[in-house]
């Protein structure tokens, strides 16, 4: 037989999550939690509401500013930069970048790997 169940405690209810610690969190799980939404009447989902949910949870989340920074910083113009190539094959080897891509990273940061490869990991994140 089952054990005694406290009063409050009813079969089937479900307790609701806690709550998240930061408002950057919130926003993230709604705007997640708007993708997950679907019709219960069994009809196919429509393509433009799945769409328009997913611009709202990036827009929501910060992911179109992000590019656009990125974008930012590949218009500003290049200057004459000697880029040493011990830094070119540290950031080949530790980022897994081409040489062409990692050459450009290193001249987009004066040269200097690791603000390179902190300006890499930092917009990657």
């Amino acid at each position: 037989m089952a054990e005694p169940q406290p009063p409050d405690v009813h079969e089937g209810a479900s307790t609701p999550p806690p709550p998240t610690g930061t408002a950057e969190d919130r926003k993230a799980a709604a705007a997640l939690s708007s993708l997950d939404t679907h019709d219960d009447d069994g009809s196919s989902p429509k393509a433009n509401t799945d769409a328009a949910a997913l611009g709202e949870a990036m827009k929501n989340l910060g992911v179109g500013e992000k590019a656009e920074t990125v974008k930012k910083v590949e218009e500003a113009p290049k200057k004459a930069v000697k880029v040493d190539a011990v830094d070119v094959g540290l950031l080949v080897e530790q980022l897994e970048l081409s040489r062409a891509k990692a050459t450009e990273l290193l001249k987009a940061h004066e040269g200097d790997a690791v603000k390179a490869m902190t300006a890499f990991v930092t917009a990657s994140a």
